[in-house]
C-alpha cells in the first residue's frame, strides 16, 4: 500500500479531458499546457505519479489572474515512459529545461503539491534566479518516517518496514529515491528570500492506518510545516482541518485565494 506519509495517495484525483501538447526537451517528450495572461507566471507541480491533471479543480480559475504553465514530469501523463529512478534533483534539472524549451525567461511562481515538493524545494535553491515566489500544498517532506519514530519506535519500524516492502512490491516509483534515501532537502536559508506560503492538512481521520495518521502525529505534521514557513522571512503557513491530501480538490476556494495573496506577495 501506498502510504500518506511518502506521497499521501489513497485516490488520485479523477482525470478530465486536457486540451495538452507535448514538447521536445533534450530526450523526452513533455506534456504541458499553458492558458491565461497576467503578470505572474505561475509554474504547477504536480505530486506522486499524478500527471499535471493533478491541478484540474483549480487550474481554469488559475488562469483568469495569471499566465499558468502545468506539465507532467518524464514517467506521468502523457510525457514519456521511463525505466530509469529520477531523483528530485533530476527533476528540478528537467522544470528548468521545460521552463527554457517553452521561452519562460521571467521569474515563475512555483506551486508544487504533495512530491512535488521536493523537486520544488530542490529548484528553489539550484535556480533562485528563475524564482518569484513558492507555494507547498501539503509537502511530502524528509522529517515524515521521523515522525512516526518519534511516537512509537518499535511500531514505526515495523510500519516503515512493511511499507517499503510495499513499495518495493509495487515496482519503486521514481520517487523511490527521495522517499528513503534521507538526503537532506534544501532548506531555508538555500532557498533565497522570497513569499512562501505551505498549506498543509491537519484534519484527523477517524481510523487511522499507520502512527502518521494519529492525532498526535497530524498535530506535529502541522507544526512541523508551520515552523518550516515562518523560518522564511516572507512564510505564511495555513493549516487546514477541512481535507485531507488533495486541498486543491476539497477547498479549491481556498486554494486559489492563497495563490492570489502570494502573487501579491510576489510582485509588490
Amino acid at each position: 500500500m501506498r502510504v500518506a506519509l511518502l506521497i499521501m495517495i489513497f485516490t488520485l484525483p479523477l482525470s478530465t479531458f486536457v486540451n495538452s501538447e507535448t514538447i521536445s526537451v533534450g530526450e523526452y517528450h513533455i506534456e504541458y499546457e499553458i492558458k491565461g495572461s497576467g503578470e505572474a507566471t505561475l509554474f504547477l507541480e504536480a505530486g506522486g505519479s499524478a500527471g499535471m491533471q493533478d491541478w484540474d479543480s483549480i487550474y481554469d480559475d488559475l488562469a483568469k489572474h495569471a499566465r499558468v504553465i502545468r506539465y507532467s514530469r518524464v514517467g506521468n501523463g502523457k510525457s514519456t515512459a521511463i525505466k530509469k529512478h529520477f531523483s528530485s534533483e533530476d527533476y528540478a534539472q528537467g522544470a528548468r529545461a521545460l521552463l527554457a524549451a517553452l521561452g519562460v525567461k521571467e521569474k515563475v511562481t512555483y506551486i508544487a503539491h504533495s512530491y512535488g515538493a521536493h523537486v520544488a524545494r530542490t529548484f528553489a535553491a539550484r535556480y533562485p534566479e528563475r524564482m518569484a515566489a513558492l507555494m507547498l500544498i501539503e509537502p511530502s517532506s524528509e522529517h515524515d518516517v521521523d515522525i512516526m519514530r518519534s511516537l512509537n519506535l518499535e511500531l514505526a519500524e515495523e510500519q516503515i518496514a512493511q511499507v517499503k516492502l510495499d513499495d518495493m512490491r509495487n515496482g519503486m516509483s521514481n520517487q523511490y529515491l527521495d522517499f528513503w534515501s534521507k538526503r537532506p532537502l534544501p532548506d531555508y536559508p538555500q532557498i533565497p528570500d522570497i513569499p512562501v506560503t505551505v498549506i498543509a492538512s491537519i484534519k484527523k481521520y477517524d481510523n487511522p492506518p499507520l502512527l502518521f495518521f494519529t492525532d498526535e502525529a497530524r498535530d506535529r505534521w502541522g507544526e512541523l510545516h508551520s515552523n518550516w514557513a515562518k523560518a522564511f522571512p516572507r512564510g505564511k503557513a495555513v493549516l487546514t482541518e477541512k481535507s485531507y491530501h488533495y486541498p486543491q480538490n476539497d477547498e479549491p476556494e481556498m486554494v486559489v485565494k492563497e495563490v492570489l495573496a502570494l502573487i501579491s506577495r510576489g510582485y509588490k
